[in-house]
């Protein structure tokens, strides 16, 4: 392990081998990190925070705060997965009383500066989060969601697996696993074609997502959620579609983001 004289980790936090802290960094006392943990100059991590092996941590960086909501008393825990980067003044909260008083962040996440995850979201693996994207409470990501720069999501949003959601993007609604979203207020944009190509599937199944997706958005045969059914079936064994209609079909807190290019809107 290696500190700089300058950093203050306090009695109870509990380093993993060598872990690296530097200059004018303060460890509080219920911290864990985890082997290879590396924090750059300036880094405050608090409250009962766990950081997986092999994360690294930029200047300015502040980890492990209290959930910013009013009334708030709880002691929640932040946990974050391993070989995430988090860049320059990347905030994270702890869960709060109002929620399942757990923040999780999944493992090789790359947080771009500015960005913050607040109280009690669940955030998936290998997610991209440009500058100063900002999540409010309660929010689930996917894995594998990729979002452009100064994008923010409400409370209680939901955004599936494999989603793209554009820069300068509001999101105040749900977007479906493998979409493209974009818009002050977001509104659906198609599939996340090279997403998918990425992932290597292969071409039938890419048609047969292609496909439902027209079926659910497009369709006119009553509404999104008998569409969705209709889609399940007719697909049925492609886990890809069959992703898009249980999110689509699951309790939510906020509306459905709806293509509006085509189609009837009924939810």
């Amino acid at each position: 392990m290696a500190f700089h004289p300058t950093a203050l980790v306090e009695d109870g936090a509990e380093l993993g081998a060598g872990v690296e802290i530097g200059p004018f960094c303060h460890v509080g006392a219920d911290v864990v990190l985890g082997d290879g943990v590396r924090l750059q100059s300036h880094v405050v991590i608090r409250g009962q925070t766990n950081v997986g092996a092999g994360t690294q941590v930029y200047s300015g960086a502040v980890l492990g705060g209290d959930g910013q909501i009013r009334g708030n008393d709880f002691k929640g825990r932040l946990e974050i997965g391993a070989d995430c980067v988090l860049r320059e003044l990347v905030t994270m909260n702890c869960g709060s009383n109002k929620g399942g008083g757990v923040t999780r962040v999944g493992a090789r996440g790359y947080f771009m500066a500015g960005s913050h995850v607040g109280h009690d979201c669940h955030v998936g693996d290998d997610v991209t989060f440009a500058n100063s994207v900002a999540l409010g409470g309660h929010v689930e990501i996917g894995d594998g969601v990729t979002f452009g720069g100064l994008s923010a999501v409400q409370q209680f949003c939901r955004v599936g697996k494999g989603a793209m959601v554009g820069g300068l993007t509001g999101v105040n609604r749900d977007v479906i696993p493998y979409g493209i979203a974009h818009g002050d207020h977001v509104v659906l944009a198609g599939l996340n074609l090279i997403g998918l190509k990425r992932r290597g599937l292969p071409r039938d199944t890419i048609h047969a997502i292609r496909g439902a997706y027209r079926a659910i958005f497009h369709g006119s045969d009553g509404g999104i959620a008998d569409r969705a059914r209709a889609a399940r079936a007719r697909w049925d064994g492609v886990a890809e579609v069959a992703e898009i209609t249980d999110f689509v079909l699951a309790p939510a807190k906020q509306k459905l983001c709806l293509d509006r290019r085509g189609g009837a809107d009924t939810e």
